[in-house]
């Protein structure tokens, strides 16, 4: 009789726990602190209201291309390395300890905390219009995140370009004068990476160019703006959820007026985005244009080399015809001798044995 054993609870937990895997991500408020989590998919589904594809764009171990893509109340970046959730009030970016994204982290602990918090130590009368004049010049806590991003991620392309025309180009030069094969496969691997470092600077290119094509699209990054339609509105025309302190006024951002103008019919308006991208836009392009150069270098010293190369090879097709000739040359001499040293009856031999003689000396 066969018995059925139960299973372990304890051992079904553990392979529960194992199967959600959790991720290390790295939370950073509006306030500038820093949490580190060590958190699954679907907190962080529940935590920014996000869905599960959306997540899945930030899977390391899935091949997705660079993405920017604006929901109700999050921000879903891709961009290389750069693997982010931006909100109204929080980012959570994935694998801090990665050693491209721990100057992001950097980054970001030094541009979030907003301008405000700095000057805590003044007095109410004293400093609060300084505060102000420095919130009107600050942006949504949203953009200042997505800045931080775009900066990173433009500097870090621009720096493997750098690194590669400071490679190739030598080595082209010394391709020119010595075609070797040593040579020829230095260039080999650097027109490798050439290729797959423009593919990744295209990406992002186009990721910009298309948010920058759409006005909707820019619009849906406003969380600020789309967090405060949502919100009732006094009559005064300031929002009911800011928190009540005597210093409201001074800790209103430019991120909060804005917010209010959306709700008065201003919902339209993607102006400081759209100076924003563009200016990330135009570094990213100055990046591609310094690929592109390099990939016509590197196609002008092809062609070079093939000339070269077909310049080798009439020579060599010369001598061929030059040794050729001569042999043809050759051989009519060896014909005659060949048909005096033939044992056969001429009738012309006879009484003219001296023509062998002169025939042999001729030949």
């Amino acid at each position: 009789m066969a018995y059925v054993v139960p299973a372990d609870s304890q051992a079904v937990v553990t392979v529960k726990k194992k199967a959600q895997s959790s991720r290390s991500w790295v939370l950073f408020d509006s306030t500038g602190e820093t949490t580190l989590l060590d958190i699954d998919k679907y907190a962080i589904m529940h935590r920014v209201n996000i869905h599960a594809r959306d997540l899945r764009i930030l899977d390391p171990l899935l091949s997705y291309p660079s993405t920017i893509l604006g929901r109700d109340r999050a921000i879903v970046l891709n961009l290389e390395h750069i693997k982010a959730i931006i909100t109204s009030e929080e980012v959570l970016l994935r694998d801090p300890s990665d050693e491209y994204v721990v100057p992001v982290v950097q980054e970001l602990q030094r541009r979030l905390p907003p301008v405000n918090a700095i000057r805590q130590g003044q007095d109410y009368m004293g400093g609060q219009n300084d505060v102000e004049a420095g919130d009107e010049d600050e942006s949504p806590f949203e953009f200042r995140a997505l800045e931080v991003a775009l900066e990173s991620i433009c500097s870090f392309l621009a720096a493997r370009t750098l690194e590669l025309e400071s490679a190739a180009y030598p080595a082209l030069d010394e391709l020119t004068s010595q075609i070797s094969s040593r040579n020829l496969d230095r260039v080999r691997k650097l027109k490798s990476a050439m290729t797959r470092l423009t593919a990744r600077v295209q990406k992002v290119r186009d990721e910009l160019e298309q948010l920058l094509d759409d006005d909707d699209d820019m619009a849906d990054l406003y969380l600020s703006r789309k967090l405060a339609g949502a919100s009732p509105v006094s009559g005064s025309g300031a929002a009911n959820w800011y928190p009540a302190s005597p210093t409201i006024g001074s800790k209103i951002s430019r991120a909060s007026r804005a917010s209010i103008a959306t709700v008065r019919g201003d919902e339209n308006d993607v102006e400081e985005l759209e100076m924003l991208l563009e200016a990330y836009f135009m570094q990213i392009d100055g990046t591609l244009n310094k690929l592109t150069t390099l990939r016509e270098y590197i196609d002008d010293t092809e062609d070079y080399i093939n000339i070269q190369l077909d310049n080798h090879r009439n020579q060599l097709i010369q001598l061929e015809l030059f040794l050729s000739s001569g042999t043809v040359c050759i051989s009519v001499y060896s014909l005659v001798a060949a048909i005096f040293g033939m044992n056969i009856p001429y009738t012309w031999n006879d009484n003219h044995g001296y023509m062998f003689k002169w025939g042999l000396v001729g030949s």
